[in-house]
């Protein structure tokens, strides 16, 4: 799955990397929890445009969808997570009922 978003152009980054701004893939239960992390620098420039269409929120959310039509696309199971912070990619054993995407 993280080849596929290195593939498409992603910088994937990996637990150790905790911290970093990025695109972060890590393990959970169910498969694999997909989120991004802003740099400090972007989330002062989102700051800065406050009420225009550069917000932080925003962007999570064209990353977030850009993210999940990637992986929708190449047959992955995707579902946002409760919060919205981030995208569950289901391992195949943990496939929700009701078939593929959200």
């Amino acid at each position: 799955m993280s080849s596929c978003l290195v593939q498409a152009g992603f910088q994937v980054l990996g637990d150790a990397d905790s911290g970093v701004p990025g695109l972060r893939v890590t393990e959970v239960s169910a498969g694999a929890l997909v989120s991004w992390t802003a740099s400090d620098g972007f989330t002062a420039l989102a700051r800065d445009q406050a009420g225009r269409a550069a917000s932080h929120d925003s962007m999570r959310v064209i990353v977030q969808a850009a993210v999940a039509g990637l992986l929708i696309q190449r047959g992955h199971t995707v579902t946002e997570t409760p919060d919205g912070g981030g995208l569950v990619v289901f391992a195949e054993a943990a496939l929700p009922r009701g078939g593929k995407g959200s």
